[in-house]
């Protein structure tokens, strides 16, 4: 039982630490399993690191290389660059668009993350030459790259997706996907239209966007690019691919013709974030052999019932999402809990459950200090009262995590 405590206690200490510092977590927690495991647990370090996802590694490592590439090439800046074109210059359609494009690029695999430092920047840009409030922008851009966050081509998707398996709900992509992007399109809209999207609409003001065609024109590489990764989508969707296995391929096919910069590329990949993710399933791993899990859930369990489990669970896991990472150090940490909530709890729709915690973690991630949200405040012109924009953005994640709770009780 004292290692029970002492597992849970290094799991608390890590999630702490993600909350207030840059240290990696994910390597903080692979030295305290190796502490906690061998030291005071009897363990073999081989023991200890049999906890280690190794396809979650290898899938990760695959897509996200690939759309390394594709950023790389200059692929994935183009299509952004024809998609603001079709707007027309029209000022209330192009936060519309924003949030279409960045939701859209989201899904097909570079994630949250990559499509809003690729989108934020010019986002924020057009936003100042259209007079369109930066707040309102972040809100539709922002929102746009978490909707996308959880495909099954993400690497979010692929983490939360990997964590469902192990607990015993395979074949929920979808319905993770579909139900992740509908809550933040809910929350994205409605502050559209109480922001002044309608009044943008009713502007007779038309915005021109200067491009050059160098921005726009697509070359060899950059058609080469969209066939790798199109093939990839219809072997995975049609043919059962393996996602990580078949990006890697891609990755290695740009390669050898010549379309990307490979070496580059693996310099670009989210390497913290992969070693974040691995090392705290590491220490999620030896709390399921310690006991320390089944703690965890006690005390989750015992705030709420099977009736409001969803919304108290959405409020707990946005709340600490607000200050930490949500694919690497929160997901990992609750996604586990599920089974052992229903059991304590005596009943419940595991599905939902797990649900309110994905919509939950990643509707507050336009706050500031998550990476989402920074991203955004960073492309903020300097016309724009920046400290205003971020208190703004501040209050918006902090009240996400009770719009996201209420989301999770009514419809999951």
């Amino acid at each position: 039982m004292n290692l029970a405590y002492i597992s849970l206690g290094a799991l608390v200490i890590a999630i702490l630490v993600s909350c207030f510092t840059e240290l990696n977590v994910g390597i903080l927690s692979l030295a305290l399993a190796w502490i906690v495991g061998v030291y005071l647990g009897g363990m073999t370090v081989n023991q200890v690191i049999a906890g280690f996802p190794v396809p979650l590694f290898l899938t990760l490592a695959g897509v996200t290389l690939l759309f390394s590439q594709a950023q790389l090439n200059g692929t994935l800046d183009r299509i952004a660059h024809r998609a603001v074109r079709t707007c027309r210059g029209n000022t209330g359609l192009i936060p519309v668009m924003f949030f279409a494009l960045a939701a859209s690029l989201a899904s097909l695999g570079p994630g949250n993350v990559s499509t809003a430092a690729l989108l934020a920047p010019m986002a924020m840009a057009v936003a100042g030459r259209a007079a369109i409030p930066a707040f309102l922008m972040i809100i539709m851009v922002g929102n746009g790259a978490q909707a996308g966050s959880l495909s099954p081509f993400a690497p979010t998707g692929v983490i939360v997706n990997g964590l469902m398996d192990k607990i015993g709900l395979p074949g929920q992509e979808w319905h993770t996907y579909w139900t992740n992007l509908a809550a933040h399109a809910l929350v994205a809209f409605g502050a559209y239209f109480a922001f002044g999207g309608l009044k943008l609409f009713r502007s007779e003001q038309v915005v021109t966007i200067e491009q050059k065609p160098e921005d726009i024109v697509l070359e060899r590489s950059h058609w080469i690019t969209i066939v790798v990764i199109g093939l990839l989508l219809v072997g995975v969707l049609l043919f059962e691919v393996n996602v990580g296995m078949g990006a890697l391929a891609g990755a290695v096919t740009l390669a050898i013709l010549g379309a990307a910069d490979h070496k580059e590329a693996v310099k670009k990949m989210p390497w913290s974030v992969i070693v974040m993710m691995s090392g705290v399933t590491v220490l999620i791993s030896l709390l399921e052999k310690t006991g320390g899990l089944d703690l965890f859930t006690a005390g989750l369990a015992a705030l709420a019932t099977p009736n409001t489990i969803t919304g108290v669970i959405a409020f707990v896991i946005g709340l600490i999402s607000v200050y930490s990472s949500t694919s690497g150090v929160v997901l990992p940490a609750f996604l586990p809990t599920v089974p052992g909530l229903i059991a304590r709890l005596g009943g419940g729709d595991p599905v939902s459950i797990a649900t309110s915690m994905n919509v939950g973690a990643h509707l507050v991630d336009l706050s500031p200090l998550s990476t989402t949200g920074a991203l955004c405040l960073a492309g903020v012109s300097p016309a724009e009262n920046v400290r205003s924009v971020f208190n703004k953005q501040l209050a918006w994640g902090l009240s996400m995590t009770v719009v996201g709770a209420v989301i999770s009780y009514l419809f999951f």
